[in-house]
């Protein structure tokens, strides 16, 4: 019963941490324009994601437009790009590793079997977090590193859009589902260790037979 509990448990984390990680990545949010000095009233505002930068008007009207080239950009947002596409991918690959283990599929019979394969699907769910984790941090410590930076001019500089706070809390959810899914796996729970039991014995006696009120 507690595997069960840990195993469904683990599983709405992952699954919802996947799905940040996919809005995440679609976002334009990554980078987001600084208002400091004497650029509190703009505008505009610019948001710069990993597949297209856009600009909000102070109407409320918003134009994008895609990354011409993946070699233009930054070598932050290159990488950025390759690990969080990575890192959905694992996801649904867990996803369905997760799924043909469960205790409430027919997919696998062996119960020992299963354990393992919920198992694998936690520590994929766990290198997916952490393929997310690290564009993350490497792109808010470039974004800290230039707010600070004097030689950049102020409408230049960016801070942490949401799409990045997104991200760790895909993260998180991630790391989380897949430490609960893993340790959902307990042999003794699972029929790994099968109860024996002893054989009784039976008393025979050649002798007379004596009764004993």
């Amino acid at each position: 019963m507690l595997s069960m509990c840990l195993e469904s448990l683990g599983m709405a984390l992952c699954l919802a941490g996947s799905l940040l990680v996919m809005v995440a990545c679609g976002l334009p949010m990554w980078k987001v324009t600084a208002f400091i000095e004497s650029n509190i009233v703009v505008a505009q505002t610019i948001w710069d994601g990993l597949w297209m930068s856009c600009v909000v008007q102070s109407t409320g009207q918003m134009q994008c437009k895609i990354h011409d080239s993946v070699l233009a950009l930054t070598q932050d947002l290159q990488t950025a790009r390759a690990l969080t596409v990575i890192a959905a991918v694992f996801g649904v690959v867990a996803l369905t590793v997760t799924l043909a283990g469960a205790q409430c599929t027919n997919c696998i019979q062996q119960e020992s079997l299963k354990g393992r394969v919920v198992c694998t699907g936690g520590v994929i769910y766990i290198t997916s977090g952490l393929f997310m984790l690290v564009p993350l941090c490497w792109m808010a410590n470039n974004i800290i590193v230039d707010f600070h930076n004097p030689q950049i001019p102020p409408s230049k500089k960016r801070e942490i859009g949401a799409a990045i706070y997104i991200g760790w809390a895909a993260t998180a959810l991630l790391l989380m589902g897949g430490g609960l899914l893993c340790c959902s796996f307990s042999q003794g729970e699972r029929g790994g260790y099968p109860i024996k039991y002893s054989p009784t014995k039976s008393i025979t006696s050649n002798g007379d037979k004596k009764y004993y009120v």
